[in-house]
């Protein structure tokens, strides 16, 4: 197998479109940048702990909520419980949903799926404020670009 080089990766312009659908994965999903970069990063850790976690957040601004939010919205599940004896500490894992949005991310990043433009599977559509309005033109920009 080839190694992948820096040059391969620039041919396949996988980061060229990256803010426009990071801003759509995050306003549709109530996320915030660091947030869905945090769940990125899990994601290609697999399995992890809480102390993954909080070395993980040392390059993000802080937010003592944002485990909790992630938890309680359903973005990490436990994968294994601590049971006090043998296993210290619980561990865990990024879920389904979580690992769909990923994967839709980077189809959109290939050209294989486009940014929904319809106003019920996307608010942003729905232009209620101005960066929305700038969002929309980007989206299209993006969905039209055949050389993704």
């Amino acid at each position: 197998m080839r190694k992948l080089t820096s040059s391969d990766i620039k041919e396949l312009n996988l980061i060229k479109h990256y803010r426009i659908i990071r801003k759509w994965a995050c306003k549709t999903n109530q996320l915030n940048d660091a947030e869905l970069e945090l769940l990125i990063y899990f994601d290609c850790m697999g399995l992890f702990t809480k102390q993954d976690f909080k070395i993980g957040t040392y390059s993000y601004s802080w937010d003592n909520r944002r485990w909790n939010k992630l938890v309680k919205e359903g973005w990490v599940v436990v994968f294994r419980n601590r049971n006090r004896t043998t296993q210290k500490y619980n561990i865990y894992k990024v879920s389904f949903k979580c690992r769909q949005l990923i994967a839709r991310m980077y189809r959109i990043m290939l050209g294989e799926e486009d940014i929904p433009t319809s106003t019920r599977r996307n608010k942003i559509m729905k232009g209620l404020c101005y960066t929305d309005k700038v969002l929309i033109t980007s989206i299209h920009n993006v969905n039209n670009d055949k050389n993704r």
